[in-house]
């Protein structure tokens, strides 16, 4: 438990530290939209595509990651659409950004602590995860707004073409092709893009941190509230009785559960914004997982601990 919590310590360091630095106005706001373009259109793609093109899929569960992951974002997405569904008092845009807050995750949190607590064995399975959860959370958060979005949104060219263009996607997509052909990444350009990616981390968690916006929490409290239910008590429940039933333990169970207990990720506003959500709701729930989720990470993993 003691070290899962020692994990924790440095992500969330470099998260204060971004908050921090944002509002002592360090750095202007310019520079951190830059910062943010480039980890996620450069920085992290790179990760990916290094980390899943090395990657020797053989004795890996990756079929069970990929079945249990799926099936956990596909259960609560549809228990987050029975709810909007029979409640009837959430407007659509924000429902669209509640079902955000409760079915994507922060990457850059879940491959910082599963680095951190398994090492190189839990960075690698982490990133074979995320391969295919990457595609599937984008599936479902770019179709939430074909349905509930802003009119220009809904239409299959607009999904169509935020899948093709995202950057994460596309870094998974290479990075498959790459392994799975065995080419790899030939002569220098592993360590090229090594390089590039182990950046991608700590420039990530300080977005994350400058991101944060406090003053909007208290104005959202039942949208917060219910993509919290979903992040925090049915993801993670769901991959614990799921890895049980399908046999999954060890590292690869941890490292899942990792990531269905880091709090949902800052670039939901990205899409909100490009797409018509309540941009204010997105915000206070990605600011308030952000918080909160280092208090009830250490009580899933003693849970998960505890369980063994």
């Amino acid at each position: 438990m003691i070290h899962f919590v020692n994990a924790l310590i440095p992500v969330l360091a470099l998260i204060a530290l971004g908050y921090g630095l944002k509002r002592l106005e360090f750095l202007s706001a310019a520079v951190w939209a830059g910062i943010e373009k480039i980890t996620y259109y450069l920085m992290f793609p790179a990760l990916l595509i290094n980390t899943l093109a090395s990657q020797d899929l053989a004795g890996r569960p990756w079929s069970s990651l990929f079945l249990i992951s799926t099936l956990v974002l596909l259960i609560t997405a549809g228990l987050l659409w029975l709810y909007f569904a029979l409640t009837h008092r959430t407007p659509a845009a924000t429902f669209t950004s509640i079902f955000q807050g409760g079915v994507r995750f922060n990457t850059y949190i879940a491959l910082s602590v599963s680095g951190a607590y398994f090492g190189k064995e839990g960075l690698a399975l982490v990133s074979v995860a995320l391969g295919s959860m990457i595609v599937v959370v984008n599936i479902l958060c770019v179709g939430v707004f074909v349905f509930y979005g802003k009119a220009e949104a809904r239409s299959a060219k607009t999904f169509a073409s935020q899948l093709v263009m995202n950057p994460l996607v596309i870094g998974c997509v290479i990075g498959w092709l790459l392994s799975l052909t065995g080419i790899g990444l030939p002569w220098v350009s592993s360590e090229i893009f090594e390089i590039i990616g182990r950046a991608a981390l700590p420039l990530g968690l300080l977005a994350v941190g400058a991101a944060l916006r406090p003053s909007l929490i208290w104005g959202h409290t039942p949208a917060i509230l219910v993509a919290s239910l979903a992040q925090f008590i049915i993801k993670p429940a769901l991959t614990l009785a799921l890895c049980a039933a399908f046999g999954l333990s060890g590292v690869a169970a941890g490292v899942l559960l990792i990531v269905f207990i880091a709090p949902t990720a800052s670039s939901a506003y990205i899409l909100a914004r490009q797409l018509g959500g309540d941009l204010e709701t997105m915000a206070s729930i990605i600011t308030l997982q952000t918080i909160v989720a280092f208090g009830v990470m250490p009580i899933w993993a003693w849970i998960w601990l505890t369980a063994l």
